[in-house]
């Protein structure tokens, strides 16, 4: 059986959609490879970002502050980390030393309270400022010991006394930067 030239032309027709059956179905399949590949990537960039994050967040220190005694003391804590040790730097204007608690990190206002009082004299005897100072956090985190230096304001309140003049109250204390030195808090030292 011989074909003559209509079935020849008829065959090579249909040979010619199969092909592109084919090639489309290699098509289809090439893109759905593709977006399924893209999603993986974009899944493990996301993933990647949130580890980043997560790590970040730890390796940053937090601290607040619970005030004591009557407001002679701020108890300081960071809900993430647990605590190593803690120093607190002051203005050298001021005339404080450096604080660093042993047992509990506290914030104690008795070194230099006199010397804010003094300076706040001659006024009204409720007034209220900020005090820059310098927090040295250490912490570990996992099997790493951890430590940040940032400023923070120690906010403080003055109160006249019937008795015995006035009094400086600690309110709490405020982040007003990351990082920092003991020149950025001498720069930050305004007279109250």
């Amino acid at each position: 059986m011989s074909e003559n030239a209509d079935q020849a032309r008829t065959r090579r027709r249909w040979v010619t959609l199969a092909e592109l059956v084919a090639v489309a179905g290699v098509v289809i399949a090439g893109l759905g490879a593709w977006n399924s590949w893209s999603e993986r990537r974009d899944a493990a960039a996301d993933k990647a970002a949130t580890v980043a994050a997560a790590t970040k967040a730890d390796a940053r220190v937090d601290l607040s502050a619970t005030v004591q005694d009557g407001g002679r003391q701020l108890l300081l804590k960071d809900d993430r980390h647990e605590l190593q040790s803690i120093t607190i730097d002051f203005p050298h204007a001021l005339g404080a030393t450096r604080q660093e608690p042993v047992a509990d990190p506290i914030l104690d206002a008795r070194p230099f309270q006199d010397k804010l009082l003094e300076l706040t004299d001659g006024g009204s005897d409720s007034r209220e400022g900020r005090l820059a100072v310098l927090v040295t956090t250490r912490w570990l985190d996992g099997d790493a010991q951890r430590q940040a230096r940032d400023v923070y304001d120690v906010i403080w309140r003055t109160e006249g006394r019937v008795l015995r003049g006035r009094a400086l109250r600690l309110e709490g204390l405020r982040l007003r930067r990351r990082g920092g030195d003991q020149a950025a808090i001498d720069r930050l030292w305004t007279h109250p």
